[in-house]
């Protein structure tokens, strides 16, 4: 197989329509799909062909990447576009699905004979708009040849985590990575919350820790769209971190491990959405310390960075 591939992409969100873009830069042919087709028809000014149907998007393409919402939303969409699919045909599915979703979808790619690639990336807007995400990858190492090409036009960088995209241990590592940038977003949020309750200027805790081992380049960035307004075009959305929060939490409890913090992520995320905020940054979740009708209008420091 050339380099060059015809690369059907279903699902162009955030970071289904940055890889896409990616991937026409990279000189293949893209075919796009999402449900709302007004998401995918800017593509069309990039060089992507946009799809009436997941059928259309797949017809003929040597792979298929899949970037929705969850796993049951992806395990759908390739229902539809299963008249389309042949066997042999390379399945890069990058939707972060859950242990048990992943499951299920493997389960679909076996009846359909297509070759699994558990590949979910980690990075957020930017980092998908430059090409620049980590690939978290596992599937049989003979037929990388056709996942490969995909992967160098979206990401800086591909860990193989094994060899059997049904045994999820791509995913196994997503939510663990992703446990840690909730619990960070969250403490995140509190911190400038209780700052504002104890009438703390933040700029004074920036201070203290500068330069310490407490200080964190990703404390800094989310605690700036916080204090500068600027919550809107999310990176990462407040209803999609809920969602993923819950996958972590009902991880660890299908194996023994209760994590307290991650299900208070969960249960900030999902108020903050209820709140109005589902489609803001997760960083967004500072508004879930307080209650709705209590909700302050703007940040503490709007305006200021950290």
């Amino acid at each position: 197989m050339t380099d060059q591939l015809t690369v059907g992409v279903l699902g162009t969100g955030i970071m289904g329509a940055a890889m896409a873009r990616n991937l026409v830069k990279a000189g293949h042919t893209v075919r796009v799909w999402n449900r709302t087709r007004a998401k995918a028809e800017p593509l069309a000014g990039d060089g992507a062909q946009i799809a009436g149907t997941p059928a259309e998007a797949v017809t003929g393409a040597d792979v298929v990447l899949t970037m929705l919402y969850d796993g049951p939303a992806a395990l759908e969409v390739m229902r539809e576009a299963a008249p389309a699919l042949r066997p042999g045909m390379a399945w890069v599915q990058s939707t972060t699905a859950g242990i048990e979703g992943v499951g299920e979808l493997a389960g679909f790619a076996r009846a359909h004979e297509l070759v699994f690639y558990d590949a979910p990336v980690l990075g957020t807007r930017q980092p998908a708009e430059a090409g620049q995400l980590q690939v978290l990858a596992a599937g049989p190492v003979e037929g990388r040849d056709a996942v490969t090409p995909v992967f160098d036009a979206v990401g800086a960088r591909t860990v193989w985590t094994g060899e059997d995209g049904a045994a999820g241990s791509a995913t196994r590592l997503k939510l663990v990575a992703n446990s840690w940038v909730l619990a960070a977003t969250a403490a995140t949020g509190e911190v400038l919350a209780l700052s504002q309750a104890l009438g703390v200027d933040p700029q004074s805790f920036f201070d203290v820790i500068d330069g310490g081992p407490l200080d964190m380049g990703y404390l800094r960035a989310k605690a700036g769209l916080i204090l500068g307004g600027q919550l809107s075009p999310a990176a990462f959305a407040v209803a999609t971190a809920a969602k993923d929060a819950r996958l972590i939490v009902e991880a660890g409890e299908q194996h023994g491990v209760r994590l307290d913090v991650a299900a208070a992520s969960a249960a900030r995320m999902q108020r903050a959405a209820a709140q109005g905020h589902a489609d803001e940054d997760m960083a967004a979740a500072y508004f879930a310390s307080f209650d709705a009708d209590s909700e302050p209008s703007v940040a503490p420091g709007e305006g200021s960075s950290a």
